[in-house]
C-alpha cells in the first residue's frame, strides 16, 4: 500500500498566512486595545511638552518617537511593572532559572564529573529549556486517596509564598521594591512562617507514609532554625533601630553589619540553608531514606511549580543575607555617569531638532545598585549551592540539637554584643562610628 505526500503550494501557505494575520488583528482590536486602554486609564502618565498625556493619546507613540520612552518610563515605575518584571517575580524567576543550570555545572566541577553537556552546544546552555519542556509535557497524575482540593493548590500556595517572600527584597535604591513596608523584618517572619504550614499540609494531603514522614521532618526543621534565625537578626535591628529593610540597606553605607555581626551572619546562613532544605539539611526530601519526602507524590508541572518555588525562596534568602549584612545595593560606582544634556533635555536624533525626553530610562545610581545587588546575591547563592557538593546528610536528633541549642545560643551572644557595642556609643545614633 503506498501512500502519496501532500505536495507544498504557495498559494496555501500564503493564504494561511492572511489567515493568520487577520484573526490577529481581529482579536487585538476586538480585545488588546480595550484591555490597553483600561490598564492606561489606572497608570499615572507622564507630561510632555508641559501637557498631560491622556490615554487615548498615548498610542501615539508609534507615530511620535518624542512620546515613545516618556511612556516607556512611565510604565517601568508602576506597580505592575515591579510586580511582574522587576524587580518582583520576572526577575526573581531568571535569577532562578540561571541558579538551576550554575548548580548543575558548579557542582559538577566540584565533583569531577560531567554536568549538564549534551543539550545545546554552549556547556549544555539548552539542557535548561529541555526540562521545562519535560516538566510541561508530563502528566500530572493525582493519587486515589489523596485529598485532592489540598494536593492541588499546595504547589500554588508554595510558589505564592515565595513570591510574596521576593516582594519584601529591595535591589537598588530610588524605591525599586515591590513592597516597602515599616516592619518589612516582621513581614518576612511572618511569610516564612507560612511554609512548614504549607509543607505538612501537602505532606499529609498525599496520603502516603512516605511524603507524610517528609512533612513532619520538614516541620521539626523549620521550627527548630526558625527561631535562631529570627534571633540572629536581633543584633541587626538593635544596631540600626529600624525594621524596614530599606532603611538597614542605607545604614551600611560606609561599613557593612556583618563586620559587627559575625556570628549573626554565620547563624542566619546555617539556618537559611536548613530553611531551604538543602545538603546538610536534606532529610525532609532524603532520597536515599524516603524516596523523595513530601515530594514523592507530585509529578509534572506541580512538581516544577514546587522547584520553581524552591529557588524563588533562595534567592529571596540570599538577597535577605545580602540586605542586612553585605550592604545591599552599596557599592563603588563603576556605571559611567551619563551627559548631563542628555539627562534634561534628551537627545536629538540625526537632523531632526525635535528632543526625545526620557532618556535615560534608568538612572545610574539605580543601575549602580543593581549591579552590586546581583553581584552579593550571586555570591551568596554559590555559597549556599557549595555545601551540596561537599557535606554528608547529618542525622535528625544531630540537626535538631544544632538548632535548638547551640545556634540558638551563639545568636544570643551576638545580640549581647550589639547592645555592648550600642550602649558603649560605639554605634547608633550619636556613635563614633557612623
Amino acid at each position: 500500500m503506498s501512500t502519496i505526500a501532500p505536495q507544498f503550494r504557495l498559494s496555501r501557505f500564503i493564504g494561511s498566512l492572511f489567515d493568520i494575520i487577520f484573526w490577529v488583528l481581529l482579536l487585538f482590536s476586538l480585545i488588546g486595545l480595550p484591555v490597553v486602554f483600561i490598564i492606561l486609564f489606572y497608570i499615572k502618565m507622564p507630561i510632555i511638552n508641559h501637557q498631560l498625556l491622556t490615554p487615548y493619546l498615548a498610542l501615539t507613540w508609534m507615530a511620535d518617537p518624542s512620546r515613545t520612552l516618556p511612556i516607556i518610563k512611565t510604565l517601568l515605575h508602576t506597580t505592575f511593572f515591579h510586580v511582574i518584571a522587576f524587580p518582583g517575580f520576572g526577575f526573581a524567576a531568571l535569577l532562578a532559572a540561571a541558579t538551576i543550570f550554575v548548580e548543575r555545572k558548579f557542582l559538577a566541577k566540584i565533583q569531577l564529573r560531567v554536568g549538564p553537556l549534551y543539550c545545546g552546544k554552549i556547556e549544555g546552555i539548552l539542557q535548561l529549556m529541555g526540562d521545562g519542556l519535560k516538566l510541561i509535557s508530563k502528566e500530572i497524575i493525582i493519587p486515589a486517596k489523596a485529598d485532592k482540593p489540598i494536593f492541588w493548590v499546595g504547589p500554588l500556595l508554595f510558589l505564592g509564598t515565595a513570591a510574596a517572600l521576593v516582594s519584601l527584597i529591595p535591589v537598588a535604591p530610588g524605591g525599586w521594591v515591590v513592597a516597602n513596608p515599616n516592619v518589612g523584618l516582621l513581614a518576612v517572619f511572618a511569610t516564612i512562617g507560612f511554609f512548614p504550614i504549607i509543607t505538612v499540609l501537602t505532606a499529609w494531603a498525599a496520603n502516603n507514609k512516605w511524603t507524610f514522614i517528609g512533612g513532619l521532618r520538614a516541620l521539626h526543621q523549620m521550627i527548630a532554625f526558625e527561631i535562631p534565625l529570627i534571633l540572629s537578626l536581633l543584633s541587626i535591628v538593635i544596631l540600626t533601630g529600624t525594621l524596614n529593610l530599606t532603611q538597614i540597606v542605607e545604614s551600611q553605607q560606609h561599613f557593612w553589619w556583618i563586620i559587627f555581626a559575625p556570628i549573626s551572619a554565620i547563624v542566619f546562613f546555617i539556618c537559611i540553608i536548613a530553611e531551604l532544605e538543602r545538603v546538610p539539611f536534606d532529610l525532609p526530601e532524603a532520597e536515599s531514606e524516603i524516596v523523595a519526602g513530601w515530594l514523592t507524590e507530585f509529578s509534572g508541572m506541580m512538581y516544577g511549580l514546587i522547584q520553581l518555588g524552591t529557588y524563588l525562596k533562595l534567592y529571596a534568602f540570599a538577597g535577605l543575607f545580602t540586605v542586612l549584612f553585605l550592604g545591599g545595593w552599596n557599592g563603588p560606582s563603576v556605571w559611567p555617569q551619563f551627559p548631563a544634556d542628555i539627562v534634561t533635555q534628551g537627545i536629538t536624533i540625526g537632523p531632526i531638532t525635535a528632543k526625545i525626553a526620557g532618556l535615560p530610562l534608568f538612572d545610574q545610581e539605580m543601575l549602580n545598585g543593581t549591579l552590586w545587588f546581583v553581584i552579593k546575591t550571586v555570591g551568596v547563592i554559590l555559597m549556599i549551592l557549595l555545601p551540596r557538593g561537599v557535606f554528608p546528610r547529618i542525622r535528625i536528633d544531630m540537626l535538631l540539637h544544632t538548632g535548638w541549642y547551640k545556634l540558638i545560643g551563639l545568636a544570643f551572644i551576638n545580640i549581647f554584643i550589639a547592645l555592648g557595642l550600642l550602649y558603649a556609643g560605639v554605634l547608633g545614633p550619636g556613635g563614633l562610628i557612623q
